[in-house]
């Protein structure tokens, strides 16, 4: 019998980051997603997922780790291996990894809290010990803060009225 809990592993700007697998929809490449004029850094753009505009959060630019270009300035080569997560959720959300790297069970005895007050909003709850490498365990619902998750359904919102006004 197999125990423990399932991660999927990612590199997010080099720095190993785990989600939650019971988290996760879905694995996708990296497509061309559509950003709107004014959209802050770390909303990478919105994808459109069979008429619905998905929100798509840039992780390595919401966690201030260096990258700061549009998905249009990523290089063919380097898109090869950027993924998108999506989510599970009431809202749709996807998050933009440099690569999805496995899915690891993982005991109980490897993961080791971290107090809420030592990220911003708590989003690393774990320090999770994969032989003799440490990775960051992500809580999916603290990444945003409670007004970025309020502006960002708004963008979506309008994101989706565009999207719409396009249908047939």
């Amino acid at each position: 019998m197999t125990t423990g809990t399932a991660y999927l592993l990612v590199d997010v700007a080099g720095t190993g980051c785990a989600l939650p697998q019971r988290a996760v929809r879905e694995i996708l490449p990296l497509p061309r997603l559509w950003r709107p004029p004014g959209a802050p850094g770390a909303l990478a753009g919105f994808l459109n997922l069979a008429g619905s505009a998905v929100p798509v959060l840039d992780l390595a630019v919401l966690f201030g780790l260096g990258r700061h270009v549009t998905t249009q300035q990523v290089t063919a080569q380097a898109a090869l291996y950027r993924h998108l997560v999506l989510l599970h959720g009431e809202a749709p959300l996807a998050l933009l990894v440099d690569r999805v790297a496995d899915v690891v069970r993982v005991e109980a005895g490897q993961v080791r809290p971290v107090d809420d007050a030592a990220t911003l909003n708590g989003c690393v709850a774990a320090e999770i010990r994969l032989g003799d490498t440490l990775v960051h365990g992500l809580a999916i619902d603290r990444i945003l803060l409670a007004e970025e998750r309020d502006r960002l359904a708004a963008r979506t919102w309008d994101a989706q009225a565009r999207l719409a006004e396009w249908a047939a």
